[in-house]
C-alpha cells in the first residue's frame, strides 16, 4: 500500500506567468488502472496487484512527482504511457514504461537501465521523488538525488505506480 504525492512543477523562464486560482488536483486515474486495483483515500493510495497511472500527463519540460513507501512487497515507480499493460508486473518489461522496482533496478523494455547505489533501496516509509525532462528520469531517496538517471521512454508518459 503506498501513498502517492503526485504533482509537477515547471520552470519555463516565460514571461509574465498567470497565478492559478486553484491547482488542478493530480491524483490517481480511476480510468486507468488494472483490473485488481484498488485506489482510496481520493486518489492518493493504491492497494491490490496491478498498476494505476496519474490522471495528468506530464507536459512541463521538468516535472517531478513522489510517492511514500507505506509498506514493503513488490511495487514499482515512474512513468508509462497510457498504451502500458496495467495488469502486468513488474513493470518496465516492454516499451511503453520506464519504473524503479522494489528492488531498486530500473526497467525500461525489460532491460536494466541503472539501479539505486548498495544500500539505498527504498524502505517502509521512505519518500522516493522522480523528475522527469522528457527524456531521463532521475531517482531521489528522501529528498537525496541518487544519481541514477535511465531513459528510453517516448512519448505522452503518466506517473505510474504498482
Amino acid at each position: 500500500m503506498f501513498t502517492c504525492c503526485l504533482g509537477c512543477c515547471c520552470g519555463d523562464g516565460g514571461a509574465d506567468p498567470k497565478p492559478l486560482k486553484e491547482m488542478p488536483s493530480v491524483q490517481l486515474d480511476t480510468q486507468h488502472m488494472g483490473a485488481d486495483v484498488v485506489v482510496v483515500k481520493s486518489g492518493r493510495r493504491i492497494c491490490g496487484s496491478g498498476a494505476c497511472l496519474a490522471n495528468a500527463p506530464l507536459h512541463q519540460n521538468k516535472s517531478y512527482f513522489e510517492f511514500k513507501v507505506q509498506s514493503t512487497g513488490v511495487w514499482g515507480v515512474g512513468v508509462a504511457t497510457q498504451r502500458v499493460n496495467l495488469n502486468q508486473i513488474p513493470m518496465g518489461r516492454d516499451s511503453q514504461s520506464l519504473v524503479l522496482r522494489h528492488d531498486g533496478s530500473v526497467y525500461h523494455n525489460n532491460e536494466e537501465k541503472n539501479c539505486l547505489p548498495a544500500n539505498s533501496v527504498p524502505q517502509e516509509g521512505d519518500v522516493v521523488g522522480l523528475t522527469y525532462d522528457h527524456v531521463e528520469l532521475n531517482l531521489y531517496l528522501n529528498g537525496k538525488n541518487m544519481q541514477c538517471p535511465a531513459s528510453g521512454i517516448r512519448g505522452t508518459v503518466f506517473p505510474v505506480v504498482y
